[in-house]
């Protein structure tokens, strides 16, 4: 089972750990040398069983992929990703559990995983941002917090994009850190829908995009960067065992379940739909499946993060609705399914809803 370093000073789950007040520093997990060059659904595996089965505290990892698209958990595929091209260049396709949007990454980028106690969204985006872009300041690359979840260089360009979702009694954070990319890979993989792209008055993926192999000093690769993170955000370590490898291969094994993976991608298109970019929100698409002018059910799909199960309390909330403006709307701010969205108000949702009526 875990092996620990005894400079962690990790207690019983029962003992409230040192870390347990404070993100940083947290504790850095050692990965089995063989387990480096894995697919993204075995790292996503480790950051739950992390969650599951570590004491109270934070922990943090870093890793790289080959080519490979992970997509957000309310997104739809063939929406976001040019799947014909992915095939066709053996990019690896995956669904992780978080919110946010569509990614593009490669040996180019280095993938952060944080495991860290249940608390308030804001605080915990604040301050694990706020360390990542000190950690890169100190190594010379001038960049800022920016938007709901990004790090951005000082003269325009992201380098770091990030989302979470929560376990019981844990959160998890993970980010994707641009050092270098394949553009050409990048551009024919992504196919995000445009609304997106001009709320940020850009043209494409691509120029959105900044390098950090271009702001940091040479001789800082990947490698030197990895080691840099761990050296700023984490002191002490623990290492996972064979044992433990063979537990996250039974987590890894359900990300690639059909009805997980493209189960987004072949719902039947609902009888109505609404579907608007919000800002600090994100894109966000409600289907109302109606019978006898009642709603029966309601699908969510977008690029948004949730604070909570965002379908099943919409469903909850409009179940039984008639499908009228005013009955949305009463419906709405009785119930206040906004709540499970982070950064959608009771305004914008009715106003979103009111589009099912122009």
């Amino acid at each position: 089972m875990l092996k620990q370093d005894p400079k962690a000073d990790l207690k019983s789950p029962t003992t409230p750990h040192p870390m347990a007040e404070h993100i940083f520093p947290s504790t850095f997990v050692e990965l089995p040398p063989h387990c480096d060059g894995e697919r993204a659904a075995f790292y996503l595996a480790v950051e739950e069983y992390v969650a599951s089965h570590m004491p109270e505290g934070s922990y943090l990892f870093t890793w790289q992929l080959s080519p490979t698209v992970v997509m957000g958990r309310n997104q739809d595929a063939e929406a976001e990703i040019d799947l014909a091209f992915c095939k066709a260049e053996g990019i690896d396709v995956i669904r992780r559990k978080s919110g946010g949007g569509s990614i593009f990454a490669d040996r180019g980028n280095i993938m952060t995983s944080l495991v860290t106690r249940e608390g308030a969204v804001e605080d915990l985006f604040h301050e694990y941002a706020h360390n990542v872009a000190g950690c890169l300041n100190a190594l010379g690359a001038e960049v800022e917090v920016s938007g709901r979840n990004d790090i951005c260089m000082k003269g325009g360009g992201k380098i770091c994009g990030n989302a979470f979702y929560h376990m019981a009694k844990r959160n998890i954070v993970h980010g994707t850190m641009l050092y270098d990319t394949d553009a050409r890979m990048m551009r024919g993989a992504l196919t995000p829908e445009r609304a997106k792209l001009m709320s940020k008055g850009v043209k494409s993926v691509e120029s959105r995009i900044a390098l950090l192999k271009d702001a940091l000093p040479h001789g800082i690769g990947t490698t030197e960067l990895r080691q840099s993170i761990r050296e700023h955000l984490c002191k002490g370590s623990i290492s996972l065992t064979e044992e433990d490898v063979k537990r996250i291969r039974e987590i890894e094994s359900g990300y690639y379940a059909p009805s997980f993976l493209w189960g987004k991608a072949r719902k039947a298109e609902p009888s109505h739909h609404c579907q608007a970019r919000i800002e600090g929100c994100g894109t966000l698409e409600i289907g109302f499946e109606t019978k006898e002018g009642k709603v029966m059910s309601v699908s969510l799909s977008g690029d948004y993060f949730e604070l909570g199960e965002a379908n099943a309390v919409f469903n909850n909330a409009f179940s039984g609705c008639p499908f009228t403006k005013d009955a949305l709307t009463k419906y709405a701010t009785e119930h206040t399914p906004n709540r499970a969205i982070r950064g959608l108000s009771i305004d914008a949702l009715c106003s979103l809803m009111e589009k099912l009526f122009e």
